[in-house]
């Protein structure tokens, strides 16, 4: 790989504490060594590590729960949802976890006779005196594939704000996963499934998480597959029943199963 190709590592000037420095230093440093991925997802990814220090740098706190985090007292997100603390800003998950993001497809584009594609955009319109007024919801999906997830919805007047909406809330609403092993393993194994059979409900759609095998994968429908790849979940069975095709009722219902992990001691 040519020297010109590989990012700069950009320089620390702001005040941010030495935790989110070194976590994001070390980010940039592994993919960097990492010669298997092209040059120009390398490019996008180290951009947006230094949009989220520069982000970091700029965080005012508001709350007494920011300002702990901010000064370095609470480094673990464990800690806060394990007394149940209400989360008010964001920030306060992107200080303490690496997030990635995905959008529910919840909409769908036009096409004769409702043959229509599935899009991430739902839009609806209200009548007015002046005419037809659009606006776009979305649904987004936060985890950062070591047991912590969370989703939003978001609506604006357009597609971008109703997205970055839809990220703020599930940062907002962010739960921890507790995982386990379909037997037992060895210790000090990576956990790979749910640790026992979870049930999930929200308006008509019941579903059903069941442990499954090493191998296995995700055994279910695809707007589930990306809330249990962000949780970290790699093998599963699901069942699902009733009106499923409204993503809005199925991924709550998935939530609402993935939540129940934590209510049950092992």
């Amino acid at each position: 790989m040519a020297e010109k190709d590989i990012p700069t590592k950009p320089k620390v000037t702001y005040d941010a504490t030495p935790e989110e420095i070194a976590r994001i230093e070390k980010e940039i440093a592994e993919l960097e060594n990492k010669e298997e991925i092209p040059i120009e997802i390398k490019e996008e990814i180290t951009k947006k590590l230094e949009e989220t220090k520069d982000k970091l740098a700029s965080w005012v706190p508001k709350t007494s729960l920011g300002k702990l985090v901010k000064e370095g007292k609470i480094k673990d997100i464990d800690e806060i949802l394990e007394k149940h603390k209400k989360i008010l800003e964001p920030e306060i998950v992107d200080s303490l976890l690496n997030l990635e993001s995905d959008l529910l497809l919840i909409g769908q584009a036009k096409g004769k006779f409702g043959g229509g594609k599935r899009r991430a955009w739902r839009q609806t319109q209200k009548k007015t005196m002046e005419g037809n007024v659009p606006s776009f919801s979305c649904m987004a999906v936060v985890g950062d594939k070591n047991g912590h997830v969370g989703i939003g919805m978001g609506k604006a007047k357009e597609t971008l704000p109703a997205r970055e909406k839809a990220i703020r809330n599930a940062k907002l609403s962010i739960i921890k996963v507790v995982r386990g092993f379909e037997s037992k393993e060895a210790p000090g194994s990576v956990p790979h499934t749910v640790p026992f059979v979870v049930h999930g409900k929200c308006g008509s759609v019941r579903i059903k998480l069941i442990p499954a095998p090493r191998g296995t994968g995700l055994v279910v429908g695809d707007e589930c597959k990306k809330i249990l790849r962000l949780a970290g979940i790699k093998d599963i069975y699901g069942v699902a029943r009733g009106q499923t095709r409204t993503t809005f009722n199925l991924a709550k219902a998935c939530i609402d199963a993935l939540n129940k992990t934590n209510k049950m001691k092992l």
